[in-house]
């Protein structure tokens, strides 16, 4: 896949947006890209791979963690999985596919559950338990990510890793996109808030269930760009258009609370006007967004045909960063900029 750089200044807003977060979280490094009427309208690299003095500066080619991003390769994996028919309905119960979990727990829950993290389980050490009734909140918990893992490989006897390889990695030459069991020049160090940090955990699994992928930035904006085309890049359908559909049309139950966030297959959509929604407020309806705890974010608005991507190598929020505010001003800058072009013309 390659597209043609287009250098737009209407853009630049969403620059200054990034190098402010840049300035207020615990990173070393950053970047952007923005791609519009298929072509690149903005791409800038800020600052360098780690802390140490010797450090690579950040470049096109650099890895950065993406975190909580990987649940999008996972929900894709889950949509590729329904699609070919190893999941039946995403309304099956979770114990339908892995009779091994504790059925007192686990009872009652969906794969829809899982996906749209309404599941309202919770585990500590090995124990899992439950918070509330399945679909009667939303809860960000890992517990739900690794199950759906598990019914992947169970039903498909394929790992993420595999499918998005043999789907997407391959056909495409993603070169830049994996999971690691080892660290190389070309991945970011993740510059953590404290030594010692407990939230931050490495794993040696190359199977895509585990927190250890690591993406460029042009990639990210590729994978993104795949969703908005639907699966189909230079004509070819790469992907069938109804896996993408399944994984970033609205899949929350419909008696959740309006104003929690609304999910497709992991993803964010943005669907009805949400006051918990990590959508900016000017970002359209039909708009979908994947976010990591590095503050790493993808933003796709088919409305405009756009796709946008931030990256930096800092881990989690440091004191007096409001995440949440700063996640949807991105969203809305994008917006802002696009707005003005329509002004221009």
């Amino acid at each position: 896949m390659f597209l043609t750089n287009k250098p737009n200044h209407n853009f630049s807003s969403v620059l200054n947006h990034v190098n402010n977060t840049y300035n207020q979280v615990i990173c070393s490094g950053a970047s952007v890209i923005v791609i519009h009427n298929d072509s690149i309208v903005l791409e800038e690299y800020i600052g360098k791979q780690s802390n140490k003095n010797d450090a690579r500066i950040v470049k096109a080619d650099t890895q950065f963690h993406v975190a909580s991003v990987r649940k999008s390769y996972i929900g894709f994996a889950v949509a590729y999985a329904v699609y070919y028919g190893y999941i039946e309905n995403i309304d099956d119960p979770v114990l339908k596919y892995l009779p091994e979990f504790d059925q007192t727990s686990w009872k009652d829950t969906t794969i829809r559950h899982l996906l749209t993290h309404t599941h309202g389980l919770h585990q500590k050490e090995k124990t899992v338990f439950r918070e509330y009734p399945a679909g009667q909140n939303w809860t960000y918990r890992q517990v739900g990510i690794d199950a759906l893992t598990q019914i992947v490989k169970k039903t498909t006897s394929k790992t993420v890793s595999d499918i998005i390889h043999e789907l997407v990695f391959n056909p495409l030459c993603f070169y830049e996109s994996n999971w690691y069991a080892h660290k190389h020049e070309k991945l970011v160090d993740v510059i953590l808030r404290y030594n010692g940090d407990g939230d931050w955990k490495t794993s040696d699994s190359t199977e895509g269930d585990k927190m250890n992928m690591y993406v460029s930035t042009r990639e990210l904006a590729y994978w993104g760009y795949l969703h908005l085309k639907q699966g189909k890049i230079d004509g070819k359908q790469i992907v069938p258009k109804e896996i993408i559909q399944l994984a970033t049309s609205v899949q929350s139950p419909t008696a959740i609370d309006q104003d929690l966030p609304q999910n497709g297959f992991l993803w964010f959509v943005k669907d009805l006007p949400a006051k918990k929604s990590e959508i900016g407020a000017g970002v359209p309806k039909g708009s979908y967004q994947i976010l990591g705890y590095t503050g790493v974010t993808l933003l796709v608005i088919p409305q405009e045909n756009l796709v946008a991507v931030r990256m930096f190598n800092s881990f989690g929020s440091p004191e007096g960063y409001d995440y949440l505010s700063d996640v949807r001003s991105f969203g809305d800058t994008v917006m802002n900029c696009v707005q003005n072009i329509s002004i221009e013309v």
